[in-house]
């Protein structure tokens, strides 16, 4: 069976102006990132602010184009697709953003802004845009008289709910979810993540879950991977990166987590996360890796399969024999 979605060696970097007499820098916010999501599957992309993990995501929403790599949407080519894909591109994947008190325009009506995407991509009669648009909502758990309020008129899981509902009107394939909890109360994520997997199930949605909290991550995903400085430490199924973790950046994520830490000592990365702009040699994760050695200082390790996933580590046998007793 086809991937639904498959990146290979995706990268995206940025020319950074340093003042009129020094030569422009180069930030490359993702280094080479590579998966496959089928239909029906979630792919948790997890790390810390600035790990370009949100930069993954508007290059597979088709926002910003990659300076690398390539991109395959549902069999076809989205980094330079031809003009007649373009518009089945769109409807193939929408995104939904963090802040659901930014991302909805507070001057338009709910069923405006659930129509809006049905009046550019599509020739629906505006009756039949009302009938999707009120079908829509109720699929996420909102009323048909919230029809006519304006977004400032509901709560913050409500917002987030009608973020949903607008990225689901062209029956996308694939919903990339951009931290899509983590501006929300504790007792709201619970429902919207709920809210996500019962649509999954309904519709048959992929979904690239963009997140900095595992707690979250567990509860959603099939997959994960783990980015750093841009680059996959760690990526495999969820089972299998919970039940033993064998990153050095993975174990510290899964230790920083309340209640998914190890009962042994803890480990705390050092110092504080590199510039983008000046990346450690060897290993990214090096300037912080309390089991650094030359190699790691020297040679950037590989993305390699170990016992069911691929991790980027010249000594992760070392961490799944140390977890295994």
């Amino acid at each position: 069976m086809t991937a639904l979605v498959t990146a290979t060696g995706l990268k995206r970097s940025y020319e950074i102006k340093q003042g009129w007499f020094r030569a422009p820098a180069q930030l490359q916010a993702v280094g080479g990132v590579s998966f496959a999501l089928d239909a029906g599957k979630t792919l948790a992309v997890v790390g810390e602010s600035g790990c370009g993990k949100s930069t993954l995501a508007r290059l597979v929403t088709l926002i910003e184009k990659p300076s690398a790599g390539t991109l395959v949407l549902d069999r076809l080519d989205a980094v330079n697709p031809p003009a007649s894909a373009a518009q089945t591109l769109r409807r193939t994947v929408q995104i939904v953003f963090q802040n659901p008190y930014g991302s909805l325009n507070p001057r338009k009506r709910v069923g405006a802004i659930l129509e809006e995407p049905l009046i550019i991509n599509t020739t629906l009669s505006k009756r039949e845009r009302r009938v999707q648009a009120l079908d829509m909502m109720t699929r996420v758990g909102l009323r048909p008289e919230q029809y006519g309020r304006y977004p400032h008129m509901f709560s913050g899981g409500q917002r987030q709910r009608i973020a949903i509902a607008r990225a689901l009107m062209l029956r996308p394939k694939l919903l990339v979810a951009d931290e899509p909890v983590s501006a929300l109360d504790m007792s709201v994520q619970a429902q919207v993540l709920n809210l996500l997997v019962d649509l999954q199930r309904e519709l048959g949605l992929a979904y690239l879950f963009i997140s900095h909290d595992l707690g979250v991550v567990r509860h959603i995903a099939d997959d994960v991977m783990i980015m750093y400085l841009g680059i996959a430490m760690e990526h495999g199924p969820k089972e299998r990166i919970f039940a033993q973790a064998l990153h050095p950046y993975t174990r510290a994520l899964l230790d920083a987590t309340p209640g998914l830490g190890r009962k042994r000592q803890r480990m705390v990365p050092k110092g504080e996360l590199p510039s983008p702009l000046d990346p450690p040699n060897g290993c990214v994760f090096s300037t912080r890796c309390p089991h650094v050695t030359d190699l790691c200082r020297a040679q950037r390790p590989p993305l390699r399969p170990l016992d069911g996933r691929l991790v980027a580590c010249h000594y992760a046998e070392r961490f799944l024999d140390t977890q295994a007793a």
